[in-house]
């Protein structure tokens, strides 16, 4: 491996996919949602300057689409510009270097020398650093028809005197469950260009969870800094590298706070209900996370009633709180306790007890009785 000379230090952050929406988010939440995506940029700069960082890369999808409003556009630029140390802006998958390209719009022509789009598999000087390169491999289409990492590697030759950080987006090999995609990354390629001195550190963009990739400890996924579904492990991160002549060392380091939940409970009864009451009230930073929960069980219209009485009060408190329809099996049995629990009198009384005829199986006669019990209970049935 060809030496190596000064200790770098740099950010190493992806998929921030800005203007992303969650039609799941309460009207209250979704703009929160958004301006905390914007704010990442912001505590990504608080980190360079408290880590002492050099520079920030940023491994694809800075955008979650090219046809973005020109607000967020105009925030994203604002919150760049204020950034302490140069950040390289990396094309992905979802915000493709193509005709329509967000970074080719005048408003990112005329930002400032800090903000660097990577354009092309030219390594680019670090400003400010000697003997630092960053090179990368944008994205020109969302559908590429080869290996671009590859693509890129092949044109560079190892280094003397020079830490060169390659970034790249998409999945590779040993970790994508579809290996005739066409633009799946050759891991052993990777590998061998960083034992060759081509490259000395590999940043990944596309997965959304902190992730080591193969043996050398150069090739890594920084996972996206907020938060963006509920099957990302160790999201809400960025990685702060510190590259010298024979370490690399990584640590995460904590960037946004959104947090996707999804929890399945048993339910069988007031003990097991309260139980649920005690977990959702136990959670924290609710205004900032996304609950989804499945219920399995047997109870009476009373308990059915309080459940849907605790959803909906404690959904005005979470930024989202849905229950998994698909996924839930409550079996709802009237029983003595509800009969004599509801005031009904002549029609109404009549219509009940048609109900409860109907049998548990009836899924129409028991979303009825639902209602029935609760409009009972409060008071708006005579």
């Amino acid at each position: 491996m060809a030496p190596r000379t000064n200790t770098i230090r740099f950010l190493h952050t992806s998929d921030w996919q800005l203007g992303m929406t969650r039609h799941f988010l309460s009207d209250e939440a979704a703009p929160r949602f958004s301006q905390d995506r914007i704010q990442a940029i912001g505590q990504l700069g608080e980190h360079a300057r408290q880590y002492k960082a050099s520079f920030i890369v940023v491994a694809g999808d800075v955008f979650e689409s090219n046809q973005l409003s020109r607000r967020t556009v105009a925030r994203t630029i604002e919150a760049l510009e204020a950034l302490p140390v140069p950040i390289f802006l990396l094309p992905g998958n979802h915000d493709p270097l193509d005709v329509s390209s967000i970074f080719l719009t005048p408003e990112f022509e005329a930002t400032s020398e800090h903000i660097i789009v990577v354009r092309d598999t030219r390594p680019i000087p670090v400003p400010g650093l000697t003997g630092v390169e960053v090179v990368g491999a944008p994205w020109r289409t969302k559908h590429p028809s080869a290996d671009l990492c590859a693509e890129m590697l092949a044109t560079l030759t190892p280094t003397v005197g020079v830490q060169r950080v390659a970034v790249c987006h998409g999945q590779p090999d040993v970790l994508s469950p579809d290996q005739g995609r066409p633009e799946i990354i050759n891991l052993a390629n990777v590998e061998a260009s960083i034992e060759a001195g081509c490259i000395h550190y590999l940043a990944l963009g596309d997965r959304h969870s902190v992730t080591e990739v193969g043996r050398s400890g150069r090739v890594w996924f920084s996972g996206a800094p907020v938060a963006t579904d509920f099957t990302e492990d160790q999201p809400n991160q960025a990685l702060l590298v510190e590259l010298s002549a024979n370490r690399c060392d990584v640590q995460a380091l904590q960037v946004g706070s959104w947090a996707f939940t999804a929890e399945h409970f048993d339910l069988n009864g007031p003990a097991d209900l309260d139980r649920f009451q005690r977990w959702l009230q136990g959670l924290p930073n609710k205004e900032r996370t996304i609950v989804k929960v499945s219920f399995a069980g047997s109870i009476n219209l009373a308990t059915a009633a309080q459940l849907d009485q605790l959803l909906d009060m404690q959904a005005d408190l979470f930024a989202s709180l849905r229950k998994r329809e698909r996924l839930t099996d409550i079996s709802i049995v009237p029983d003595e306790l509800d009969r004599d629990s509801v005031t009904l009198t002549g029609y109404a009384r009549s219509a009940w007890e048609e109900l409860v005829s109907a049998g548990a199986e009836d899924v129409e006669a028991l979303a009825a009785l639902r209602l029935f019990y609760r409009l009972s209970q409060q008071g708006d049935l005579r």
